[in-house]
């Protein structure tokens, strides 16, 4: 359930905006203004001064997203990585300390190594699905504990309930693009901070980039503020209504990601020609009953492990309706090779991805048509 008892695609389609008393707009207009009139010197009208530091637009997204994560606040950016990156910054100072999972995206990843240490932050990975480990890895200096949960790109499954039991005085923050709020909502189950990149099921279309954070916390609320004002990582107010509309439809378009997701990983789990299916929903994920109790759903991304790279080559290059292209989310399905696509930053790191795994995001195309072009894909690697 979302905000004030609604339902989850009834907050969908009406948190954050109602027409305007004006015109009556059923959607939210796009605010296609840097600047505001003020009816006195420092007097807002409607507290907007300059769309870098808030567009209406951009705060009726930010609404919406906060209802549908039972959140009290939500703060867009003009993408998943400056959304993380901000975050990291509000949040660590030099001689801190993080903790980061062994398959977390390539992006943060390198964000954190290669920014993030020069700056004097200090990190630990460690296999978010092992509680122990986590607890373990804390230190007097941790003040951050960043989970992907299901990760990026082997799917695997961490407990955010139990994390949030020993995380002492760092902030958990969890990283819910792969589920959407449609499927986990991490706030009630104690994560301090959520974050997605809204490129994906959020916008669910493929034409869009942008991140948002979510927390209940109104420090941390005051500071992104401040940091969108003063660095400038905001959200365009077309960006926001494209995010906006695309979030409309969000339960509809979930519901087939994972009826399909379900199909396909049950047709790859029973072919000679694949090694091991990463997919929760299957009863053989290690993370499957962490995942029925946390999420409604297991979601629309499935990867999969070939007998060698050559058979994982062939397969990403094989696909006819499924296309071969960076990201996920979309209403139509990707395929890509992360070791060599979207994780490359990852390579020779404890976080390097298997050069066997291929990951599928699974769009909402007719199942059949789908089963298809996966089973003449296996037959290609089959003649290998």
């Amino acid at each position: 359930m979302a905000a004030d008892n609604q339902g989850f695609s009834t907050a969908a389609i009406h948190a954050g905006y109602q027409p305007d008393a004006l015109y009556g707009s059923i959607n939210a207009p796009i605010y296609a203004s840097t600047t505001f009139a003020q009816d006195g010197l420092n007097e807002l009208r409607g507290g907007y001064e300059y769309s870098r530091v808030a567009n209406p637009t951009v705060t009726a997204l930010e609404k919406t997203v906060a209802a549908l994560e039972n959140g009290t606040h939500g703060a867009a950016f003009a993408s998943g990585a400056a959304a993380t990156d901000i975050v990291l910054r509000i949040l660590l100072r030099p001689g801190d300390h993080l903790i980061l999972g062994n398959d977390a995206y390539g992006g943060t990843f390198r964000l954190i190594d290669a920014v993030l240490s020069e700056w004097g932050v200090e990190h630990t990975i460690v296999d978010t699905g092992d509680v122990d480990a986590v607890a373990a890895a804390v230190t007097d200096k941790t003040k951050l504990i960043w989970l992907e949960t299901p990760t990026n790109p082997a799917l695997n499954i961490s407990d955010i309930e139990a994390i949030a039991q020993v995380k002492k005085q760092a902030k958990l923050i969890v990283d819910n693009t792969f589920a959407s709020p449609y499927l986990q909502r991490p706030l009630g189950l104690g994560a301090d901070v959520v974050l997605h990149s809204t490129t994906k099921y959020l916008g669910g279309h493929s034409d869009v980039i942008g991140g948002v954070v979510v927390t209940d916390d109104d420090w941390l609320d005051e500071q992104m503020r401040f940091y969108q004002g003063g660095v400038g990582p905001t959200s365009s107010p077309f960006d926001a209504y494209l995010t906006a509309r695309g979030i409309k439809t969000l339960g509809v378009r979930m519901d087939r990601h994972c009826d399909n997701a379900e199909a396909v990983a049950q047709l790859l789990d029973e072919s000679d020609q694949v090694k091991q299916v990463l997919f929760p929903g299957l009863k053989s994920h290690p993370g499957h009953e962490i995942a029925a109790k946390q999420m409604d759903r297991f979601g629309g991304m499935v990867s999969v492990r070939f007998h060698s790279e050559d058979a994982a080559r062939t397969f990403c290059t094989s696909t006819t309706l499924i296309c071969l292209a960076e990201s996920l989310g979309g209403v139509e399905s990707l395929i890509e090779h992360p070791a060599t696509m979207t994780h490359q930053s990852a390579a020779g790191s404890q976080l390097e991805v298997p050069r066997d795994l291929v990951r599928i995001s699974i769009g909402i195309e007719d199942e059949a048509d789908l089963l298809a072009d996966v089973r003449q894909a296996l037959a290609a690697v089959a003649a290998l």
